[in-house]
C-alpha cells in the first residue's frame, strides 16, 4: 500500500482528503504545518507526499526546496496543493521542486491521475 504525507494546516481539508484517498487504498500520515511536513518527509519512508504551499512556521515551497535539495529525499514525488492558480504559482511550485500541481479545491480524480503518475507501480490497483 502507498503511504501519502500529507501536509496540510486547514483541518477540513485534511479530513476530507485524507478520507477520501483511504477509500480508494492509500495509507495518509498528516502533517499540519511545514517543520512537521518537512521532518515527516526527511524520514524517507514516503512514497509521496502532497504539499499545501500555504503553511505556517515553513511554507510548503521552502519546505519543497529543502527536501528536494538533500540528494536522500530528492526521489520522493511531490505534489502542490494550494489555491493560488495563476500560472505564475503553478511555476513557483515546480521552481521549488514540486513535481506536479493541484489547485484547491481539490478535484479528486485529476489528483488521483497524478499521484498515480507519479507512483507508478505503488499505485493501488482499482
Amino acid at each position: 500500500m502507498a503511504l501519502i504525507l500529507l501536509v496540510e494546516d486547514n483541518e477540513m481539508n485534511r479530513d476530507m482528503l485524507k478520507r477520501r484517498l483511504n477509500k480508494r487504498g492509500f495509507d495518509v500520515e498528516i502533517a499540519v504545518d511545514g517543520p512537521s511536513g518537512l521532518a515527516a518527509a526527511q524520514t524517507g519512508k514516503h512514497d509521496l507526499v502532497l504539499m499545501d504551499m500555504s503553511l505556517p512556521g515553513l511554507s510548503g515551497w521552502e519546505a519543497t526546496q529543502q527536501l528536494k535539495a538533500d540528494p536522500e529525499h530528492a526521489r520522493i514525488p511531490v505534489i502542490a496543493l494550494t489555491a493560488h492558480a495563476m500560472e505564475s504559482d503553478r511555476q513557483q511550485a515546480l521552481d521549488a521542486g514540486c513535481d506536479e500541481y493541484e489547485t484547491k479545491p481539490v478535484e479528486l480524480k485529476r489528483l488521483l491521475e497524478k499521484m498515480n503518475r507519479l507512483l507508478g507501480d505503488k499505485a493501488p490497483s482499482e
